[in-house]
């Protein structure tokens, strides 16, 4: 497929942008579903549309089920995307994106706590610099140069995306270390197989009499199934695969740059950019990179 070869350094790179942009739209999408529907239903909705969405692929994928991957795919499930669906669409009923987005920012950090605590998985000195130089440059990039201002909306909600951003951690060392027998398809297959169906009951279950009742509700419904079909199910297989192929660190350090292409968003709607920024997605770049030095 026109050269895509994962194992290469520079599709590694394009693919880790690729995430970072559709990943960093995904919170616009989350806020125009939530314009209808309740942050329950926007999450359910998002799985159960990937669900439907990858049918096709489940009567292969399903071959690749064993006694002992099956739990592992379950855990990447529930940990990597059922959970933190929910923990994010509640979390931005209270707390505003750019704070979702500098905790969002800790997912290598906890990829790297986990990774040391339960897969005895041993870092390099520069994979401990980059984590740093790549948090930092995130920061200063979400806080546009004041940190102060944008931690002065944190409240309890904010404990939502943590537990979320752990959940990516253990999600990511699953993957890299539990499930080389699957490839990302397989994986992402899989995943929404096990999560599908409870999405799908609690939709059942929902009552849509407010939904229903707000102007533009088919949109908004559209804008969740663009979310559920690029930032659920087209992304889950890249990132998949890129942690195969990388380092579950690699993979995360994705949230370092997410906030790069909010800022081209705001760009497109005649914000500016500042020289802060210009340095801070300079840092975060270098921090990604020494993330994936050898």
């Amino acid at each position: 497929m026109f050269g895509f070869n994962l194992s290469k350094k520079h599709w590694q790179w394009i693919t880790l942008l690729a995430l970072a942009l559709i990943w960093g739209s995904s919170f616009i999408l989350m806020k125009k579903g939530l314009r209808s529907f309740g942050f329950m239903q926007v999450a359910a909705f998002r799985i159960f549309f990937g669900f439907v969405i990858l049918i096709p692929m489940y009567f292969k994928a399903v071959k690749k089920l064993t006694h002992t991957n099956w739990i592992h795919v379950v855990i990447t499930g529930y940990a990597g995307v059922f959970f933190p669906a929910f923990l994010f669409t509640k979390a931005q009923t209270q707390i505003s994106s750019s704070l979702a987005g500098m905790i969002n920012s800790l997912a290598p950090f906890f990829a790297l706590i986990t990774g040391l605590i339960i897969y005895k998985n041993r870092p390099g000195k520069w994979q401990y610099l980059g984590i740093l130089l790549g948090f930092i440059g995130a920061i200063g990039l979400i806080s546009r140069g004041n940190i102060i201002s944008s931690l002065g909306n944190i409240n309890g909600y904010a404990l939502y995306v943590v537990i979320a951003t752990i959940g990516y951690g253990i999600n990511a060392n699953e993957i890299r270390y539990k499930l080389k027998g699957l490839n990302g398809v397989e994986i992402t297959s899989l995943v929404f197989l096990f999560i599908g169906p409870p999405a799908g009951i609690y939709l059942l279950t929902s009552d849509f009499s407010s939904a229903l009742a707000t102007e533009n509700w088919p949109l908004n419904l559209s804008f969740i199934f663009i979310l559920a079909l690029f930032g659920s199910v087209i992304s889950q297989f890249f990132f998949n695969n890129l942690i195969q192929h990388t380092s579950a660190l690699f993979a995360t350090s994705v949230t370092y740059i997410i906030p790069f292409f909010a800022i081209l968003w705001g760009l497109a709607d005649g914000e500016s950019i500042t020289l802060l920024q210009l340095a801070s997605i300079s840092l975060a770049l270098l921090g990604v990179w020494l993330v994936n030095k050898k």
